[in-house]
């Protein structure tokens, strides 16, 4: 690789959220891009529509890896600085995330708690998880009064609205210097002879190129419940189905979301939906009176280690794959990653936070 120039001709495939991110980006340091989707500017073949977007990264720990805990430690200082740069508002907030559950779940909430305590032995500059009793829950959400006698408050994790974001880095595009390609697949093949940079962010669109991705499916469900007032995301443990609530502006609720190893994209089936709306019910029966906007499903593209990754596979060809469950969380610091490849041929953030940027030329 060798150190970008002003003007230089870029391709991005794939406009979900990396995607977007990625070409917004490039433009703004001095890249005409040329961006190709398969779907339509509405992202509807995008993973990242069919999301709550917490940034929860201590909350996540009990699922995942300290490097996806790191770049999500980073993203809670990145999205802000990001969101300042784009032309339409997007529902942001850090109020932090409440873990609660059922007395019958206790033993649940033990292991759980043994692995925040891990997490933060690991990395001691997360905020600490708070013990919280009934009167606390209270204090901090008041719609949940007497509901729940134990729980945990994990301070500073935020999240924002998906679509929004996704809906506001397409207007962004219309500023800079994007040519965006709609209903138009392209594989990596199509660019053999392109001179510039070529980067694939297709998700499971580009797995014909990097044949370890698989699908994980995701279901979640909007609804509209005047009726609860929630201020920040709630997760119930529970040890079959352990369920998130996150508030978005005008009381539309995310409830989410199941784990299926499937590449089914079929709608949501009768039995995710009763789990998670008995499960969102139990949480506060205000629930009962909602009113279903959306049952969404997607498979979201996972690595065999569950954890994001960059693969150089030749000059100027670069693939960004496997988010996972975990794309808004961990995007902001791929892109950051991304883009000191891209000016200085290595990346001390991704060394820092454990970010794989792997040379597949090169590699056994």
């Amino acid at each position: 690789m060798s150190p970008t120039h002003a003007t230089e001709k870029t391709v991005v495939l794939g406009a979900g959220l990396m995607g977007r991110l990625l070409a917004c980006e490039l433009a703004r340091q001095g890249h005409s891009v040329s961006l190709f989707d398969a779907s339509g500017p509405d992202a509807q073949g995008a993973a990242a529509r069919v999301a709550a977007a917490m940034l929860a990264p201590l909350a996540e720990s009990a699922v995942t890896e300290k490097s996806v805990v790191l770049m999500g430690q980073y993203a809670l200082t990145r999205w802000p600085a990001i969101l300042e740069t784009l032309p339409e508002p997007v529902f942001f907030q850090q109020l932090g995330t409440l873990i609660v559950w059922h007395r019958q779940d206790a033993a649940e909430a033990s292991r759980f708690a043994r692995q925040l305590e891990s997490t933060q032995q690991q990395i001691p500059t997360l905020p600490r998880a708070q013990s919280v009793d009934a009167q606390q829950i209270s204090a901090l959400e008041p719609a949940l009064a007497t509901r729940f006698a134990q729980g945990y408050f994990l301070p500073e994790e935020g999240q924002l609205d998906n679509r929004q974001l996704l809906a506001a880095l397409l207007s962004e595009f219309e500023r800079l210097p994007i040519d965006a390609h709609w209903h138009s697949p392209r594989e990596l093949s199509d660019f053999q002879h392109h001179a510039g940079w070529v980067f694939d962010c297709r998700g499971l669109g580009g797995r014909a190129d990097w044949p370890r991705l698989r699908g994980v499916r995701g279901e979640v469900i909007r609804v509209h419940a005047p009726e609860v007032t929630l201020s920040r995301p709630v997760r119930l443990i529970h040890p079959r189905y352990p369920l998130y609530i996150a508030p978005k502006p005008d009381h539309m609720f995310v409830i989410g979301a199941t784990e299926i190893e499937s590449e089914d994209m079929s709608p949501v089936s009768v039995r995710s939906a009763m789990e998670l709306l008995s499960a969102a019910y139990a949480v506060h029966s205000g629930f009962a009176e909602a009113r279903i906007i959306e049952m969404s499903a997607h498979c979201r593209p996972a690595l065999p280690d569950n954890l994001p990754a960059i693969r150089m596979i030749g000059n100027r060809r670069v693939q960004i794959n496997g988010l996972y469950r975990h794309g808004f969380l961990v995007a902001p610091a791929i892109l950051d990653a991304v883009m000191e490849l891209v000016k200085h041929d290595t990346s001390l953030l991704a060394q820092r936070l454990g970010l794989l940027v792997e040379n597949a030329v090169t590699a056994p």
